[in-house]
């Protein structure tokens, strides 16, 4: 990439990207020259226009992001950022990336929490960088936030993103985490690995660069690890609270059925993505015999 002229390398970096499957190359290549440049993606905008030239520093640097990225390495793990609803997180590898779809779903438990009073315990089970447990504490301030890790690589990652939001940050596995504390929270969310055994996922950034303790659910049908965190927020809700969590499309019915079994669920509720995709599985804690 010999162009030192912004728009001229953004059109290089464009036409690299797309030529490798990419499938947002416009997008990414704003991203990464502005990570680049230390500028919003808005800035380059303006500067691509203004005839804005790269230093010699500068094109080496965005040169090499965007060979990486045509390597398929994550966009995420490039910026060292990941947007998630009203925060940036910072991720990397190590940690999986988190996505729209599970935007959806802490909205789902941050909309229930907002008439709730002050004090209110919620806790994230399995919460790799942090991103859930970061947003209902970011976006429901009044609420006491815990979150769960077993993965020492995703804790790191969560330490930053937790830590000034003032979560509480718990080491552990998520099947049997917080005991001590049963019939104490009001809330349990999680999104945990879900995708079947065997099943590869078909984007390379996501088969080559997640971790596979956060991907995969551990049996055929996926659902080994889904229904441990079903058990444990059985344990951990107070009479009454509220559960939800990620899965897949086709697990729906699993999902509410293994919750309907038992005995300890009502109102069991399906939710579905900004795509219409069955997303997300809630649920209330019956109350328990005396």
């Amino acid at each position: 990439m010999p162009e030192t002229d912004l728009a001229a390398a953004l059109a290089w970096a464009v036409s690299l990207l797309d030529s490798v499957g990419i499938t947002t190359p416009q997008p990414d290549a704003e991203l990464l020259a502005a990570h680049t440049l230390g500028e919003s993606r808005g800035r380059i905008n303006a500067l691509k226009l203004s005839g804005f030239q790269l230093d010699s520093e500068q094109v080496s640097r965005f040169e090499d992001l965007v060979r990486e990225r045509a390597q398929r390495i994550p966009l995420q793990h490039l910026t060292g950022k990941a947007p998630f609803r009203f925060l940036e997180l910072e991720v990397g590898p190590g940690a999986f990336v988190p996505r729209p779809e599970t935007e959806v779903v802490a909205g789902i438990a941050i909309d229930y929490l907002m008439d709730a009073p002050a004090g209110f315990k919620v806790v994230d089970l399995g919460t790799g960088s942090g991103a859930i447990a970061a947003s209902i504490a970011d976006e429901v301030p009044h609420a006491e936030v815990t979150a769960v890790e077993l993965s020492p690589y995703a804790l790191a990652w969560a330490e930053r993103n937790l830590s000034p939001l003032g979560v509480r940050l718990i080491a552990g596995d998520f099947g049997t985490a917080l005991e001590g504390e049963e019939a104490s929270f009001a809330v349990v969310i999680s999104n945990p690995p879900y995708i079947p055994v065997g099943a590869v996922p078909q984007d390379e950034e996501v088969r080559l660069h997640d971790p596979e303790m956060a991907l995969y659910g551990g049996s055929e049908d996926g659902l080994k690890f889904p229904r441990i965190v079903m058990e444990r927020a059985a344990a951990l809700l107070e009479d009454d609270g509220f559960f939800v969590m990620e899965h897949a499309e086709v697990q729906a019915a699993g999902v509410a059925r293994i919750l309907a079994s038992t005995g300890n669920w009502r109102d069991i509720q399906t939710h579905q993505d900004l795509t219409g995709r069955d997303r997300a599985t809630s649920a209330r804690r019956t109350t328990r015999a005396r």
